[in-house]
């Protein structure tokens, strides 16, 4: 049996290349890399289906066919042309996901994938398209759903066109409603994340978070040959820029998040800025990939990364606090990990101030390394650290924020320790692709009876209108 992994907008390569350096870089691409990898472990074959990029400002996605360096004769990345050479931000491929399908079913002709698994919206809606048209059954893993974006970034009545215009939350809702409907099972990281999610109001109709046919928990993992306390795996040449960077023995509050308003860097910088108790104690320790000081040099970031940085830079300098602190420019996971283990060995606390986190991949990575972790209480934090190996803080509230931070800081010593034990025990991606192979095996053998409605589309933009209207 062979298992599809459907990632429109997935730029998969070797080397991670732009992990991070835009937002359809993110958490995503690591988690598909690695079940899929971790799946090939298992003895299945998989391909890691996407777009193929021929464009010189994103290179290195040109191939047909590629693979990830490990599991080379179970594991493939296939490239397919729709949409034209050039990147294309997600929310633009919306119109092209029909032709990706096309795509899908001339390469394979007669032997496509047994099984599919999709991811995030628009993996979602090729799912739908793929079964309707095909047959393949497949899961939908929604990651972070169009509903709870609506709500972070405050849309209203008076700015519902301009988000809609640029976010496309009329075609993503309607994308993931029919997703859940047609999926044989939908896969959550939490099971808050199911709860609270997928019962959004705007949900009502297509699934009912209550159902527990309908959905599967399954915790995404850490790369444990990466992410783990073991110096001798270190990149040498990295960590001695990180000592050179990084003088003295203070401990730091490290910050990896990119920079996105819905990560809420900012926030944390205030917090940390507003709190001399904090300040004096931890330097700040900030992840930018590609600049090594952006401060002085911020050329190589883009344009919503620079006007996300422009107030934290203006913040740090007015308050004097501009040699607290450090740059890491971490360009592969290798690097992340050697710099997250540089900076447990200072007694350092990792933290993810994000306004909400379905999951949280970065907190699992940085405690397997041996940080202590003080993380949001929005979203799969607040499961993940249940059991009291980390600290939960209210990222709207710069206050607590700093309040979780000296807490962490407090008590590092017991932290660092709990916070690995944690990860190993319950979050690697071995068991994550166990999990998934037992779903699937389950769903081929007792295949679930699920309605594909994928012909004329309602009026989606109606639809979130009228919800927009009697929510504001």
């Amino acid at each position: 049996m062979k298992v599809a992994f459907l990632n429109p907008q997935g730029n998969f390569d070797r080397e991670d290349s732009y992990l991070t350096e835009h937002p359809d870089f993110g958490g995503q691409l690591v988690y598909v890399k690695e079940v899929a990898l971790a799946l090939g472990r298992l003895g299945v074959d998989v391909d890691v289906i996407t777009r193929r990029i021929d464009d010189p400002d994103w290179v290195g996605f040109a191939g047909t066919l590629d693979d990830f360096g490990e599991q080379a004769d179970r594991v493939r990345i296939v490239r397919l042309d729709f949409g034209g050479p050039q990147f294309l931000p997600k929310e633009v491929l919306w119109p092209h996901l029909p032709n990706f399908v096309d795509a899908i079913r001339s390469f394979y002709g007669d032997d496509l994938p047994g099984y599919a698994t999709t991811h995030y919206a628009d993996g979602g809606w090729a799912g739908v398209l793929l079964k309707r048209d095909s047959g393949v059954p497949f899961t939908f893993t929604g990651h972070s759903l169009g509903a709870q974006k609506i709500d972070k970034l405050g849309v209203d009545v008076g700015n519902f066109e301009a988000m809609d215009a640029r976010y496309r939350f009329s075609r993503r809702i309607d994308a993931e409603r029919r997703a859940m409907q047609a999926a044989d099972t939908v896969i959550t990281s939490t099971d808050a994340e199911r709860r609270e999610q997928y019962a959004h109001p705007l949900y009502d109709g297509a699934i009912d978070a209550a159902d527990d046919r309908r959905f599967d928990v399954i915790p995404p993992g850490v790369n444990e040959r990466i992410f783990n306390s073991h110096a001798d795996v270190d990149d040498p040449a990295f960590a001695a820029t990180l000592l050179a960077r990084s003088t003295g023995r203070a401990p730091c509050v490290v910050v990896s998040s990119r920079l996105d308003p819905k990560k809420n860097v900012g926030g944390l910088v205030e917090a940390w800025v507003a709190t001399p108790a904090l300040h004096r104690r931890a330097k700040l320790a900030l992840f930018v990939r590609g600049a090594s000081d952006p401060f002085a040099d911020d050329a190589a970031l883009g344009t919503g990364e620079r006007a996300e940085l422009a107030p934290i830079r203006d913040r740090v300098i007015d308050a004097g606090l501009r040699d607290r602190v450090v740059f890491v420019d971490a360009r592969s996971q290798r690097q992340l990990a050697t710099a997250y283990r540089h900076f447990a060995r200072l007694g350092s606390v990792f933290a993810l101030p994000s306004l909400f986190e379905p999951f949280g991949l970065a907190p699992i990575e940085a405690a397997a390394c041996g940080l202590a972790v003080a993380a949001t209480r929005n979203g799969g934090p607040s499961e993940i650290f249940a059991d009291g190996s980390g600290v939960l803080f209210d990222p709207a509230d710069p206050t607590d924020i700093a309040r979780g931070l000296i807490e962490a800081l407090d008590r590092q010593p017991e932290l660092a320790p709990s916070g690995r034990a944690r990860v190993q025990a319950q979050y690697t991606w071995d068991r994550t692709a166990e999990r998934y192979l037992a779903r699937i095996e389950a769903n081929l053998a007792a295949p679930p009876t699920r309605s594909v409605d994928a012909g004329s589309e309602l009026d989606a933009e109606a639809r979130l209108r009228r919800w927009i209207d009697r929510a504001g």
